[in-house]
């Protein structure tokens, strides 16, 4: 079922999404889903990344809608205005396979059953997974600073553990990180996104303002802490069953990754991926992790060839 978006975050999707329709929907097992939707044409889903939310898409949405795309960018389950359940013990609630399951859930409720992915960074590791699970529904995967889960926890080198701090922090044993990061959720947020390479300069003040409010609402901290759990966890059980089984994304795959960025200097992005994935292309952009707001024109040039290729290409 989908409603309009009353949520506090319609006011700003008026602001940064000008001419979308904000909406809420619901994907089942009472978790609700926040979205934009705007254009026309072939369905785009855009996933946002961590400690963010939909907005990070608000340079690259008009374009994408002009270019011939119907546009929707979400919220993750736990992250934006999206529902924060509890939880559960083995973190199955925040996996990547259920965290698909409800953008799977929003674009059947849109009549979208097939659909291209672009995704930055956590959603990026939801749309590997829900290409992984729902191979008959996405078309082509663009997926921005990151390799795999399983690679990235089974190469962590000392350099990646300190600039990745936080994936061993979220990850404790409940309550400790959501009580640190409840004491102060703006100063995680700024502090988190920066002091990566380009500090908080790329980001707009209501995009910025949306990521703090969001993280201050009620369970946010846990839920955030809840994907990296997961991620840790059963996320790290559903990639090696698949390692196991020879189960491979088989659909075209553009990988891209900020040059300055962790990925980059720890990792090999494009061998790390044809390790999982038959059909892949991709390069390093000018910029840090955040390559949304810092290079939209740098993957837009990528992008928009990328999806307006034929499927059989």
């Amino acid at each position: 079922m989908t409603t309009p978006n009353s949520a506090p975050s319609a006011a700003a999707d008026a602001r940064l999404f000008p001419g979308f329709e904000s909406r809420r929907i619901d994907v089942g097992d009472g978790v609700e889903i926040p979205c934009v939707v705007g254009g026309s044409g072939p369905p785009l889903l855009l996933l946002h990344g961590h400690p963010q939310t939909h907005a990070i898409w608000h340079r690259l949405a008009p374009a994408l809608a002009s270019a011939g795309h119907t546009v929707v960018a979400t919220d993750l389950r736990g992250y934006g205005d999206a529902s924060k359940p509890p939880g559960e013990p083995d973190h199955a609630n925040y996996a990547k396979r259920a965290m698909a399951r409800d953008q799977l859930g929003v674009m059947a409720a849109l009549d979208f059953p097939h659909f291209d992915v672009l995704a930055h960074d956590r959603g990026a590791r939801v749309a590997h997974r829900l290409a992984a699970d729902h191979p008959q529904a996405v078309r082509r995967l663009a997926l921005l600073d990151i390799a795999p889960t399983l690679a990235m926890y089974e190469q962590t080198t000392e350099a990646f553990a300190r600039a990745y701090w936080h994936w061993f922090f979220l990850i404790q044993r409940a309550p400790l990180p959501e009580r640190l990061i409840e004491a102060d959720p703006a100063g995680y947020v700024r502090s988190m996104m920066g002091s990566r390479d380009a500090g908080l300069a790329p980001f707009d003040p209501c995009a910025l303002a949306e990521y703090e409010r969001c993280l201050a609402q009620p369970g946010a901290a846990h839920a955030l802490c809840e994907d990296y759990r997961a991620a840790a966890t059963i996320d790290l059980e559903h990639d090696r069953a698949d390692r196991g089984a020879g189960r491979r994304l088989a659909m075209p795959l553009l990988v891209l990754w900020g040059a300055r960025g962790i990925v980059a200097r720890c990792f090999r992005p494009l061998d790390e991926w044809r390790r999982v994935a038959d059909d892949v292309r991709g390069e390093a952009l000018p910029c840090g992790h955040y390559i949304p707001e810092e290079a939209p024109e740098a993957l837009l040039e990528r992008a928009l060839p990328f999806f307006a290729a034929p499927a059989t290409d």
